[in-house]
């Protein structure tokens, strides 16, 4: 869709979605809950609200492990092929697998995700140099044949939507602030190196691959670098190389959005809008119940995916995001003048502005993303949200039947002591 302009979306993106990440920073420093999305939108609108948004910022979450179980299958098929047919049942198997790993002890899942993450950026850099001084990268691969921007405005305006995918993560830091001795005021940091980081990467990767070949060789190769390494005969350690920094690529999103994803489950029965089940903990202190659930809807995910994982999945996640970006901007915009006596140990700034701006951002990414989504998508993410109001609509009658022990529960700043 954008040719080597790519390289030039990711760091504007990531400007753009600055307002974005600055209004979750307000908001979790003001009430830091792994309810996270859910308290803030029930302080802004109420409990229907604030559910609605929580069963959507799980959909940002879930549907992650699935794709990161394909992005490993296709690593693995350099080393070994998966048949077509197979694809989908091994992405399950994986995913599986995560299940009973996800329930011991984290500790050492944190510790590995560390090291695996600063691997594939060392990796990536050395790769992507590599190209750099191979004597076969040109500045002319970058623009020939209108490489910079194939695709006119079309491809820009949907790049920008579907690419938001790729920062997909600095909402997630909040769901698990209560396990973290990060202090919340200064979670802000946290975001922006979630946004900065990546889009700085990805720039001088697209750019080292754009300028080893023309842009319609590339976007016709599956595996651009091992494929771009073997057509120039460079040292094949180099192929195996990109394929392991993938490999940590999916490995650390996968531990990353599984626990986030339960945390998200197990914010909501802290607020009595699940069954106080999922609050219930293993001997390694895992919630076992959320795990289960996460597991389920990673299966139905890979289900609906098939063949077209990546356009599936980018587009069903990117909307879901979008309309949680939008709605937590919209969140701060309204606590802070329901709610002008709260303390809020950090405040975005540039007032209401920035806070619309981030607004906007949002609208562009569900409007791009959805042109983008395949059929099968809009039918699971209509699934998806039946799932939710049948959720909603069971506790209430549950509620009914045990008030006083469901009732449901708004966390504000003075709550926060006790949990």
């Amino acid at each position: 869709m954008t040719g080597s302009g790519a390289a030039l979306i990711f760091p504007i993106l990531a400007i753009l979605l600055v307002p974005v990440g600055l209004a979750f920073a307000e908001l979790v420093a003001m009430l830091p809950y792994s309810s996270a999305v859910d308290i803030w939108t029930t302080n802004a609108f109420g409990h229907k609200g604030g559910w609605a948004a929580q069963w959507l910022m799980f959909l940002v979450q879930v549907v992650e492990p699935p794709m990161m179980a394909f992005i490993f299958i296709t690593a693995l098929n350099y080393f070994i092929p998966v048949p077509p047919s197979m694809m989908v049942w091994v992405a399950i198997g994986i995913v599986v697998l995560w299940y009973i790993l996800s329930n011991f002890n984290i500790g050492l899942t944190g510790s590995l995700a560390t090291i695996f993450f600063f691997t594939m950026v060392i990796i990536s850099l050395i790769v992507s140099g590599s190209f750099f001084f191979s004597g076969n990268w040109s500045a002319a691969n970058l623009t020939a044949g209108g490489g910079m921007f194939p695709k006119g405005f079309n491809g820009v305006f949907i790049a920008f939507a579907v690419f938001s995918l790729k920062f997909i993560g600095f909402e997630m830091t909040p769901t698990m602030i209560e396990e973290t001795n990060f202090p919340a005021h200064k979670m802000w940091k946290i975001i922006l190196s979630a946004l900065f980081v990546p889009a700085l990467l990805y720039f001088f990767v697209v750019i080292a691959m754009g300028g080893m070949a023309p842009w319609q060789e590339l976007s016709a190769m599956n595996m651009p670098e091992p494929e771009l390494i073997a057509k120039y005969g460079l040292p094949k350690i180099l192929a195996i190389a990109a394929i392991v920094s993938g490999i940590l690529h999916a490995l650390t999103t996968l531990m990353g959005f599984w626990v986030s994803s339960a945390r998200v489950l197990y914010g909501a029965a802290q607020l009595n809008q699940l069954p106080r089940a999922f609050m219930k903990l293993n001997k390694y202190g895992q919630p076992y119940l959320a795990n289960l659930v996460v597991l389920a809807f990673s299966i139905f995910f890979c289900l609906f995916t098939g063949d077209n994982w990546v356009q599936y999945v980018y587009a069903v996640s990117c909307i879901a995001a979008g309309l949680v970006y939008f709605v937590c901007c919209l969140d701060a915009m309204v606590l802070r003048r329901k709610f002008l006596e709260w303390e809020r140990p950090y405040k975005a700034p540039g007032g209401n502005a920035l806070l619309i701006l981030g607004m906007a951002v949002s609208v562009w990414i569900i409007i791009g993303s959805m042109l983008e989504m395949p059929f099968g998508g809009y039918v699971s993410l209509a699934i998806y949200c039946l799932i939710g109001v049948l959720i909603y609509w069971f506790m209430a009658i549950h509620r009914k039947n045990h008030p006083k022990e469901l009732q449901l529960i708004t966390l504000t700043p003075k709550d926060i002591e006790q949990y």
